[in-house]
């Protein structure tokens, strides 16, 4: 009996030696997920793909609680949420803060990517080098945009910029907000979120939003003239706390670092996408909407009225301590490379 009794303890003291690290060591961590948009986002699907695979690829140890619709803060405030500890992921729209990101900003000047799921590994790919220097607050986990997005107006048709004058217009980042001014119309501040409000009382005239999103939120409702041109994408991040990165274990911060790249951003980029693009045929089948698309020479127009942004553009990133020739080349470069330039 003194044997068999020998034998058992050996054999578990041998099982131990095959227990998975995560199993055997690691603390157990439930992270806070924070993101401004509702349920029915595509971005909240992809949270909860992406939470499921982090778990499973912890052994259990690193589980999340997602809060949506601004739960946790309001938009604006959601990478000082990262980076406070508010929250120890959360959804960051960079152009909500004009000048708070100016190398990232550039992602944002319009005419420049032709879709979200190549746009989204570009970006991401491109940002990775300048995030630490210009995020570092905050530990950059993917860098992603939506699918183009353009003009919707309640109250006239948008074809050419001189049309914008004496317009109030929710612009969808910063620099669509620079070219708003530059063409003599006014911008009225407002998140996702809140911009139907604006737009139904009057606030807005004309709102710049991708077209998935538009009938989400109800633009589409408050809204008659559509212009379908790929005018712009928004830059977007998830910024993940760097104090709770650095309490997690050498495993466990390797099972984040495998789900904050590039590939994870195309991943989220496509999900978004393909739900943008979706948005525009079921606009065109509502009942007194006007969908029109542009001319060349009234792309041309729209074109040379942006000129000016790339200019203001590099004043900013330069002053941010960068080289805005060479970091431009760079993401025209990239976006080449990922086929996603608009030509």
């Amino acid at each position: 009996m003194k044997f068999r009794h020998v034998l058992c303890i050996t054999s578990a003291a041998i099982s131990m030696l095959f227990v998975p690290a995560t199993q055997a060591q690691d603390k157990n961590f439930e992270l806070k997920i924070s993101l401004w948009a509702p349920t029915t986002h595509p971005l909240y699907a992809s949270m909860e793909e992406w939470a499921a695979s982090v778990e499973k690829a912890s052994n259990g140890t690193l589980t999340s609680k997602l809060y949506p619709s601004q739960q946790l803060g309001k938009a604006f405030d959601h990478y000082d949420m990262a980076r406070d500890g508010i929250a120890d992921m959360t959804y960051v729209s960079p152009g909500y803060q004009p000048g708070r990101f100016p190398i990232m900003a550039a992602g944002d000047l319009p005419f420049l990517m032709t879709e979200a799921e190549k746009g989204s590994e570009a970006l991401d790919a491109w940002y990775r080098k300048y995030a630490e220097k210009e995020m570092k607050d905050v530990k950059m986990c993917v860098a992603f945009v939506h699918d183009p997005g353009s003009f919707h107006s309640r109250t006239r048709k948008i074809v050419v910029p001189a049309d914008i004058a004496g317009l109030k217009v929710r612009p969808a980042n910063a620099t669509i907000a620079s070219l708003v001014a530059s063409l003599g119309g006014t911008n009225v501040q407002a998140s996702a979120i809140e911009a139907r409000e604006a737009l139904e009382k009057g606030v807005a005239d004309a709102i710049t939003f991708p077209w998935g999103s538009s009938v989400l939120y109800g633009i589409d409702q408050v809204t008659k003239y559509q212009m379908n041109a790929p005018l712009y994408v928004s830059t977007f991040i998830f910024a993940f706390n760097k104090a709770k990165y650095k309490r997690m274990s050498p495993a466990q911060q390797k099972v984040i670092d495998d789900h904050c790249n590039t590939e994870w951003a195309g991943r989220i980029g496509k999900r978004w996408g393909d739900f943008e693009r979706a948005g525009i045929a079921k606009i065109q089948a509502e009942p007194d909407q006007d969908v029109y698309t542009l001319t060349p020479e009234q792309i041309d127009l729209w074109r040379k009225a942006a000129e000016p942004l790339h200019d203001s553009w590099a004043k900013a990133a330069a002053k941010s301590g960068v080289d805005p020739k060479k970091v431009m080349a760079e993401l025209n470069k990239t976006l080449d490379e990922y086929g996603v330039s608009v030509k």
